[in-house]
């Protein structure tokens, strides 16, 4: 176990010109204190210069192993009075839980001789028998003639369904034919005709009664060489189960009243209901234990990215990132109960003392410009929203208002739906994609090329909302085309066309690695906070939704 002086650290240079935060960091969105930042510095001074360990932070060249982490430092008083800071990563760093200088993990699992080591072992095991198993010849054999049985009964029964319809026919027009017969030549027709309908069926009968059995028969032989199998994956399955519940019940966290909480209680209440993996791992839940366990005083707090970016994710080396929401909000939560924090600003309204400008207007549809910062629907703290204050301009209105939404930070046109009438044609324009609509950003760098394509599939970050992360298994298809209009000596103004609309698409396709390589200026989620987002939604092409004339609106951006 650390020691507690060694992981407490000292400022190198003098602070005292620095005032200490008069309340704790908001950690899901915030900018770091200034004593934060210089703390941050020496860790990063510490990352850069140190001997006792070796990690691919993909900072020399070599990305394809690279593993860039999230390193936290926290601004603590301790027990003598003393201001310093605790570091920690997340997850583990060069294979290891424990390093020189960072606090430990709430709960070490590669620690010698740990349950949780062995039930690996176990489970490894387990899978390596399944795997043995699943490998023999007699079951892929097994397997595939049970297969070649069910489509042989399948097609023989089709068949003789078919020959049955066209005896059927066959019959039918005999019976027309034999009005002209005599009577007793014609009842012996009908009993022969209802006689061959009955020797159908009962063909019928036992073709099915044939392929039954052997189906059956098929089916019985593969299931004993599964019921080999099954046991033991019930028996894997129920231990991978019990492990992680012990698993979560060694992560209890302490909050600044001594009150203890463990992972399961924690998520619950969750959608999920059960803590997603790695939950407790991150750098920020690492050092409040730490702090509050050694009665250490937390002041502020501060999370940044060191190495190459994930190939999903949009991380920047030395940006700063909030907690995350998924593994870390119900955990942080209860670790911050009974201690002041500053205002969360999200619950801020932005559009506070802001005005919707409408640019064009008649009784079916509505054309707005609106600002950067301002809500298109409603949020769960915040109603103030394109759609209130349309909802206010035209209270009688019939259609829905809403036809398209843009992000809260970006600025530009949106289409209101007044009229039901309306709102049935324009929807149909933006399904069909037949909206044309080009938007203006600032990227923050200087783009060499003039032009281009970005197509990187997007889906939601399932730990950390409202994040998007490029995903080729499971996103959904995005597609930007682009062209410059300008360059500076540090940024590019661009016009960027959207073939698809989905969250967070042009800042995504801007920023990741595989798009442009450089975030819109003052993204605040993937890039670094300026005044504004820099991107505005500037051109509008549609028909009119009910006399269908050709339309075009266009605002030109502020920036």
């Amino acid at each position: 176990m650390h020691a507690t002086e060694h992981c407490f650290t000292p400022f190198t240079s003098s602070i005292e010109h620095f005032e200490l935060p008069e309340r704790f960091t908001y950690p899901f969105y915030y900018e770091p204190h200034p004593l934060c930042l210089v703390a941050a510095e020496q860790l990063q001074q510490h990352l850069e210069t140190q001997t006792d360990w070796q990690h691919n932070f993909g900072l020399d060249g070599d990305t394809d192993n690279a593993i860039g982490k999230m390193f936290g430092v926290l601004l603590v008083k301790n027990q003598q009075g003393e201001v310093g800071f605790l570091s920690a990563f997340s997850g583990k760093v060069a294979n290891q839980n424990l390093l020189p200088n960072f606090v430990p993990p709430v709960f070490d699992m590669l620690a010698e001789g740990s349950f949780f080591l062995s039930g690996q072992d176990k489970l490894n095991e387990l899978s390596q028998q399944i795997k043995k198993l699943e490998a023999n010849p007699d079951l892929a054999t097994a397997k595939q003639a049970l297969q070649e049985a069910q489509l042989a009964s399948n097609e023989a029964l089709a068949a003789h369904r078919s020959n049955m319809v066209e005896a059927r026919k066959v019959r039918k027009a005999k019976r027309a034919d034999s009005a002209n017969l005599a009577p007793e030549v014609r009842n012996q027709l009908k009993t022969q005709l209802s006689q061959e309908s009955v020797i159908e069926k009962l063909q019928l009968r036992d073709l099915k009664l044939y392929w039954e059995a052997e189906v059956a028969q098929k089916q019985e032989l593969l299931d004993l060489l599964q019921n080999v199998i099954s046991p033991l994956v019930e028996q894997r399955r129920n231990f991978s189960s019990s492990l992680q519940q012990k698993l979560f019940e060694q992560y209890c966290f302490l909050n600044s009243e001594g009150e203890e909480k463990c992972l399961g209680e924690l998520f619950i209440s969750t959608a999920q209901g059960v803590p997603p993996a790695g939950a407790g791992e991150c750098a920020a839940p690492k050092l409040l234990q730490f702090a509050f366990k050694h009665n250490m005083t937390p002041l502020a707090m501060a999370e940044f990215w060191w190495g190459s970016s994930p190939k999903s994710e949009i991380r920047r080396h030395k940006h700063y990132y909030p907690a995350c929401q998924g593994k870390c909000q119900p955990i942080l939560t209860h670790m911050l109960e009974g201690i002041e924090l500053d205002d969360n600003p999200l619950l801020t309204n932005p559009a506070e003392g802001k005005s919707l400008e409408i640019i064009y207007q008649d009784e079916d549809m509505a054309v707005v410009n609106k600002p950067a910062e301002f809500l298109s629907v409603p949020g769960k703290t915040i109603e103030d929203s394109v759609y209130l204050r349309m909802k206010q301009q035209f209270p009688d209105a019939t259609g829905p208002l809403i036809v398209h939404r843009l992000d809260m930070s970006t600025s530009g046109l949106m289409v209101i739906a007044i009229s039901k009438r309306a709102n049935k044609s324009l929807q149909k324009q933006f399904i069909q994609r037949t909206v044309k609509k080009r938007y203006t950003a600032m990227i923050d760098g200087v783009l060499e090329a003039d032009h281009g394509l970005i197509n990187l599939p997007l889906r939601g970050d399932l730990d950390d909302r409202p994040r998007q992360l490029v995903c080729h298994e499971h996103g959904k298809p995005a597609e930007t085309t682009w062209k410059v209009i300008s360059r500076s000596d540090k940024h590019t103004k661009v016009h960027l066309y959207p073939k698809t609309g989905r969250t967070h698409q042009l800042r995504v396709h801007c920023a990741h690695s595989l798009g442009l390589n450089m975030p819109i200026l003052g993204d605040d989620l993937y890039g670094v906070k300026t005044t504004r987002l820099h991107l505005h939604a500037e051109l509008l092409e549609l028909n009119h939704p009910i006399t269908n004339e050709p339309m075009t609106f266009q605002v030109d951006a502020e920036f």
